[in-house]
């Protein structure tokens, strides 16, 4: 037999064992897991010695702008970021123009990412005191899962009063998917940072006093409660309190389905030391914290309590990310290309294990948002996600070598080791030895519930 692809040579990851070994690939799927010697003959060979094969990196938190904010980020530049980031299926938001908020945007959005998009993309409905009648009408659509803003945010969406959580938690329950929270409690981070304004407060660090970390806990709280009667599936998306944290503990310990992620930003970076040093280049919502807050969360992953870590790439114009005035300027900056770097740099500095990796990048994102084995996984019928990576390479994040259409990063001169060489989306290799390789290959929609391989 003759197959599509074999990477050989290598060292194949998964969540739980390394080894030597070889991966088979043909149509588009996983059909062999053997040893160098019983490989079988292929079209193209790919040798991996002295590389490591993990199963294709989900980014399970992405907002690539697309429809209505083109100019900041479109599914062509952001699936681009992703395929140097290593990255060959993501998740994207949908506060765009218009919100994916019924079928007709869902199908909108579809259209777009299909004729554009590098690598596969499942797609958030969002979840407004306007469209709960729609709950049902988005997922017989398509949609990956749901997503509401508990707090303010890019787009300024409304927020669902409580009332609007409790049915909508009930009606999304019926459909058998996940919901994700932006959990901030929206009234408290408004009247501090009206606050804080009157006091002429615009610099950097007030935005960590307008939006504290009680807010954060106290949002999760509500929606486990509110969720709770209906065993609504429940996801707090980019968690950034060691209170949200112990929130998280204390619900799972009381039975709540419930699911958290965190990113990178909010493990590496002490916000309080680089918004003085970088002001509000480094604005995200929710904040990132000081460092008693990322040492909190990375004792969550060892724990379990978080089950992946996800990039809100969140990219905008370098004007919008400019100006003096904390309120002024825009929260969030592109991460899809930075975030498994930053990872398996910290992978090289023991922090944690590609192993490790793989759950938290790879197989928890795909189990999370119900298309695991079909993606996050290394198994005979999954699809052929691979993500090569080569543990001895070194690189400097510089903005000006990402490929978001915007270019900035709080990273910006982080010497770091470790890097993506290859990226290969069901069989088709979409980065070489670090170069872009063009082609024919087209994406696909992930959808939920189709996680049995076939």
């Amino acid at each position: 037999m003759t197959v599509d692809l074999v990477v050989k040579g290598g060292r194949v990851v998964t969540s739980k064992s390394t080894f030597k070994g070889a991966i088979a690939v043909d149509h588009g799927k996983i059909v062999g897991i053997m040893s160098n010697a019983t490989a079988p003959s292929a079209d193209r060979v790919i040798d991996a010695e002295g590389l490591f094969v993990l199963p294709g990196i989900v980014d399970a938190h992405v907002h690539f702008r697309e429809p209505g904010f083109e100019y900041k980020e479109d599914f062509a530049t952001g699936s681009a970021a992703a395929v140097f980031g290593g990255v060959t299926s993501v998740c994207d938001m949908p506060n765009v123009n218009p919100a994916t908020q019924d079928a007709a945007s869902f199908r909108l959005k579809l259209q777009r990412g299909l004729k554009k998009s590098l690598v596969d993309f499942g797609i958030f409905g969002v979840v407004l005191p306007s469209n709960l009648e729609k709950i049902s009408e988005l997922k017989q659509a398509g949609v990956v899962g749901y997503k509401i803003f508990m707090g303010e945010t890019v787009g300024n969406l409304p927020s669902p009063d409580d009332w609007d959580l409790y049915v909508s938690f009930k009606e999304i329950a019926e459909t058998g998917l996940r919901v994700g929270v932006h959990a901030e409690n929206r009234s408290m981070t408004t009247h501090l940072a009206s606050e804080l304004k009157s006091k002429a407060r615009n610099d950097p660090l007030a935005l960590l006093e307008a939006r504290p970390s009680i807010s954060e806990a106290e949002a999760i709280q509500r929606a486990v409660l509110l969720a709770s009667p209906f065993g609504t599936k429940l996801h707090i998306h980019h968690t950034s309190s060691k209170e949200g944290l112990e929130v998280i503990r204390r619900s799972r310990a009381m039975g709540a389905s419930l699911t958290a992620e965190t990113c990178p930003h909010y493990l590496l970076i002490d916000g309080v030391k680089y918004l003085k040093e970088k002001g509000s280049l480094v604005k995200m919502y929710p904040p990132v914290r000081g460092i008693e807050h990322s040492s909190a969360l990375w004792r969550g992953l060892r724990e379990g309590l978080i089950d992946m870590i996800a990039s809100d790439h969140s990219p905008h114009s370098l004007e919008e990310k400019s100006g003096d005035n904390v309120w002024e300027v825009i929260a969030g900056w592109p991460g899809v290309e930075t975030s498994l770097p930053l990872m398996l740099n910290e992978a090289n500095n023991r922090r944690l294990t590609l192993n490790e990796i793989v759950l938290y990048m790879s197989e928890g994102p795909a189990r999370v948002w119900g298309f695991y084995p079909k993606k996050g996984a290394l198994n005979l019928k999954s699809d052929g996600d691979l993500t090569i990576v080569d543990m001895k390479k070194e690189h400097t994040i510089e903005s000006e070598g990402l490929h978001s259409k915007n270019r900035f990063t709080p990273f910006e001169g982080w010497k770091i080791k470790g890097m993506p060489v290859y990226t290969i989306v069901r069989g088709n290799v979409l980065l070489e030895r670090g170069e872009f390789c063009s082609g024919t290959h087209e994406a696909q929609l992930i959808v939920p519930g189709r996680s049995v391989c076939s």
